[in-house]
């Protein structure tokens, strides 16, 4: 999506996406500063599930804005997320048979918490900027 989109979007509509990228923000913080892993908290808590489920319901009013682009990129950070650390899990559970497994683990989840992070600020950054984010 670029920036000439056809139509401009609505203040309420920008509004709701601030909200939502502060829902994934508050899940990501919870991870940081909880006993969760931080991508644990963002794709298991409930900010983000919530921000998801509103990232479905407005993205038909956010077609042909600028704004489209923001609700696909938090739903592909949130479900590329979820994806990533069912893989780490899942190989750290096979290779912590032989102990590298928790190294595993520990390095992935921080790495996960990091693109996270990451793609949840440079989201919100574009936002702010009132543009819409690319791949």
């Amino acid at each position: 999506m670029t920036q000439d989109s056809t139509q401009a979007p609505a203040p309420s509509l920008v509004t709701v996406t601030h909200v939502t990228y502060a829902l994934h923000a508050l899940g990501l913080a919870i991870g940081a500063f909880g006993a969760a892993t931080v991508v644990g908290s963002f794709v298991f808590g409930w900010p983000s599930i919530i921000a998801v489920v509103v990232n479905y319901v407005k993205r038909g009013e956010a077609r042909g804005t600028w704004l489209e682009s923001h609700f696909t990129w938090q739903i592909r950070t949130f479900w590329f997320a979820l994806l990533w650390a069912c893989v780490v899990g899942v190989v750290g559970a096979v290779l912590a048979i032989v102990l590298i497994g928790i190294a595993i683990w520990a390095i992935g989840f921080f790495v996960l918490g990091i693109w996270a992070i990451y793609r949840i600020a440079r989201g919100w950054l574009a936002l702010r900027d009132a543009r819409a984010i690319t791949a």
